[in-house]
Parts: structure tokens; sequence; C-alpha cells
């Protein structure tokens, strides 16, 4: 799958497209991942992208002009969602997550800040307005990162077999344990459950069931 990002700030992704499994996920190829910086499509030596709104009100509106040349920009594959990050847009979740991987071959990301983006901008190339959950945040960078990160997890051979998806057999939630079998803290003692301890394959089956929680 394809991914691009739209932002003004572009150093923001470098730490995170460079660790563990969305690295591995871009060195075997199975994630393409481009971000592009805003201001490079601006029209004025001073690289501005933003501008007051009209009718007056406090903060910035990210112009349509430099975002029209940024997603024009962008090579795009047959199958391609455009979305903008919005407090009031559609909840992202887990069934999203595992309809857009089938669905789509790309997904073009718009990570807005300040007010918001000009409003003709969603009706020129039909974007998708998403929210990752019902709170205002200074941007889009982190939302981008989360779907990012939710839609790879679904891309078959990003994940090892220790990382498999325990979601689709148990559901979200599952409880897990490790060694040591006693933990204590304040002289208290707290104990690995039984039945994972019982070797017994249709118990362990029969306890993670019972405690995974199914969308």
């Amino acid at each position: 799958m394809r991914f691009d990002i739209i932002t003004i700030f572009p150093t923001m992704f470098d730490s995170y497209l460079n660790e563990s499994i969305i690295k591995r996920a871009r060195e075997r190829k199975l994630a393409d991942i481009h971000i592009h910086d805003l201001r490079k499509f601006a029209a004025d030596k001073h690289n501005k992208v933003d501008d007051r709104p009209f009718g007056g009100g406090p903060g910035m509106v990210l112009k349509a002009e430099p975002l029209m040349r940024a997603i024009e920009s962008i090579p795009k594959k047959k199958k391609h969602l455009i979305i903008l990050f919005s407090a009031g847009g559609s909840l992202f979740d887990s069934a999203a997550t595992r309809i857009w991987v089938r669905k789509y071959d790309q997904v073009i990301m718009i990570a807005g800040r300040y007010e918001g983006v000009d409003e003709r901008i969603k009706k020129i190339f039909k974007i998708q307005e998403i929210s990752i959950g019902p709170y205002v945040l200074t941007g889009g960078e982190l939302p981008a990162m989360v779907v990012m990160d939710a839609l790879s997890r679904h891309i078959p051979g990003v994940l090892g077999k220790e990382e498999s998806l325990e979601e689709t057999r148990y559901g979200v939630g599952l409880p897990a344990y490790t060694r040591p079998e006693v933990v204590e803290y304040k002289k208290k003692k707290y104990r690995v459950p039984k039945e994972l301890l019982s070797g017994n394959h249709a118990l362990i089956e029969e306890w993670r069931k019972k405690r995974g929680t199914k969308e």
C-alpha cells in the first residue's frame, strides 16, 4: 500500500518512519511512504501556505492553491482515497482499517493545521474527513501516523509471527502475561492465571476467547 502525507512539518515523521515495524515494512517494500512538504508548493518567496479567514475570526486557514498543487503532484493509483483529519470527521476505527486495506491501494492524507483548510479543497477532490477520536489536536501529523500504523498492520507480510493479529482471533484488549509467574508488590503476590500455565491448549484457547473483546 502507498501512503502520501501532505504536511508543513515533514521532519515530524523522521523518527517514526525509521523504527520498528514501519521501518521493516518499508524495507520489504510492503509500505511505500511519501512525505510531501506543503511549503514547497507555495507560490511566493516566503513559502506562505496559510492566510486569515474571510469573515474574520481567530487563527489561520491553509490556502487552497498550495494544497491543490500538492495533491495534483502525487502519482495516484486507481484505487486511492484522499482524507483530511478533522475533529468533526467520521471516526476511524478497526472496522474502517479492515475495509480500507481491502478497498484501496493508496491513502493520501492531508495533515491540517491552524483553523483548518479552505473548504473548497474538500469539494474539488472529494476528500473524506476523518477523526481518530472525540478531541481536538494541534495538527494532523499524529493522526496520520495512527492511520498509517493501523493500516500497515493489516498488510500481508508486515507483521511477523510474534506480532500476528491476535485481535482477529480473540478481539481487542486480550490480557497477556510473561515471566515470572509470580510478581510481588508491597507484600502482595500477583500470579499468572492457572489456565495459562496448564499446558492444555484447549483450556488456554477457551480462557482467551472469554476475555477478548470482539467488535
